[in-house]
Parts: structure tokens; C-alpha cells; sequence
């Protein structure tokens, strides 16, 4: 997937993306469940958090817009690929048929890939603790009071809608594209690097076994290190 975002960010020809999946019911499941929580060590492991973390680099200040067709449920890195596009188009499918979960803190896991930022970027505090925090699975509905999609079609027709959508889309001029997308991401996504560092900390401590006092002076350190 990285190369594929760095070919069409190179192709002079290509104006936008557009990312979708196949099958009916699921979008994408996300991370491997083989990987065993709490393994940041063996190869494997270190190259899908090194690439899921670019990917989701690469999307966020990419200067193309991208454009998701969600079929179905997403979960994990699936769900982030939903978060880091610029426009997100949705089948109509209703709760539990199509969901969506962010499951690493039942897995034991840190989240990663900027999940923190992206969750608290596109959902605000409140849900963003709530989807982190639980696990739970929530549905399209709720995404619709976020004002999240972009459009919602009838299952049947989101092929066709959905390429409609991009030829009208496309007709834009590209430099007014570009620079809307561009001046937005420069005013919201200023201090991506340092977010990204932090995640890496946080995910880093969570291996470790801590006593509370010691918990309380990590995470006043990180006040003091990402002010």
C-alpha cells in the first residue's frame, strides 16, 4: 500500500485516489490477529507498525485527496485508513451488519499508527475515549451524527454512485485540490512529527511495569516533552 500511495502521488496523471476493498462484509479487519500483544520485537511485527505508521504518514500529508468506498466493517488499521482519507463514502448498512472498532486495549495493545491523534482529529475527546478506552464496536449511525461520511449510498448502487462521485470530483481544477488539501493539513496537522514520537513512547512504556508514583512522573514528563 505504501508503494501504491507513493506511485500515485508521482503520477502526473492522477488527480485523486480512491481506496476500496473487495467482498461484501468487511472493509478490512486491520493488523494480523497472530501478532501477539505486546510484541514490538520480531520482524514481522516491527515492519507492520513501521508501514501501517507511514501509510498513515503518507495519506495525512500527501498533497492528492483520497477518497475511501466503505463496503463494510472495519476494524483496527482498517478503521484508521477510513480516518486518514480526505472523503469517505459509506454503504448504507446498519448496526450490527457493518461495524467499526478500534480493539487494541482488549488485545493488550498500545495503539499505534497515530490511531490516538486520528481518533481525537476526526471524532473529538469525548468519543475518542470512548472508542479507546472500551473497545466497543459502534455502527454507521453514529459515525452520520460526527458528520463523518461524505455520502451514504444504497448497498447496490455504491459502485456506481461512488463513481459518479469521482468523475464529478476529478472535474475540479487540481491545483485548487492540492492547496485546499495542503493549507488544511499544514493548519491541523502541525506537529504530526511530535505525535508520532509521543505514540511511540506511550506504546514503548506500556510494555513496562510501572509503580503509580512511577506512572505519575512518565506521564508529567511527557507534559514537559510535548507541551
Amino acid at each position: 500500500m505504501h508503494d501504491r500511495l507513493i506511485e500515485a502521488e508521482n503520477d502526473d496523471k492522477a488527480k485523486c485516489l480512491l481506496i476500496k476493498s473487495t467482498g461484501n462484509k468487511v472493509f478490512s479487519a486491520g493488523f494480523d490477529t497472530k501478532i501477539q500483544p505486546g510484541d514490538t520485537t520480531s520482524d514481522n511485527v516491527k515492519d507492520v507498525l513501521n508501514y501501517t505508521k507511514l501509510n498513515t504518514q503518507k495519506m495525512l500529508l500527501m498533497k492528492k485527496p483520497i477518497i475511501v468506498q466503505v463496503q463494510g466493517t472495519a476494524i483496527g488499521y482498517g478503521m484508521m485508513v477510513i480516518m486518514a482519507s480526505d472523503l469517505r463514502i459509506f454503504a448504507d448498512h446498519q448496526f450490527p451488519d457493518m461495524f467499526f472498532r478500534m480493539p487494541e486495549i482488549a488485545m493488550s495493545m498500545f495503539p499505534r499508527a497515530l490511531a490516538t491523534f486520528m481518533t481525537l482529529r476526526n471524532f473529538g475527546l469525548s468519543f475518542a475515549k470512548n472508542i479507546l478506552l472500551t473497545s466497543d464496536k459502534f455502527g454507521l449511525e453514529q459515525l452520520k451524527n460526527l458528520n463523518f461520511p461524505t455520502r451514504i449510498f444504497p448497498p447496490d448502487e455504491l459502485e456506481s454512485k461512488t463513481e459518479e462521485f469521482v468523475k464529478k470530483f476529478i472535474k475540479y481544477k487540481d491545483s485548487l485540490m492540492f492547496l485546499i488539501k495542503s493549507s488544511l493539513t499544514l493548519m491541523d496537522n502541525k506537529y504530526i512529527e511530535s505525535w508520532v514520537k509521543m505514540e511511540e513512547d506511550c506504546s514503548n512504556a506500556a510494555l513496562k511495569k510501572r509503580s503509580f508514583k512511577e506512572w505519575d512522573g512518565f506521564i508529567q514528563d511527557l507534559y514537559k516533552k510535548y507541551p
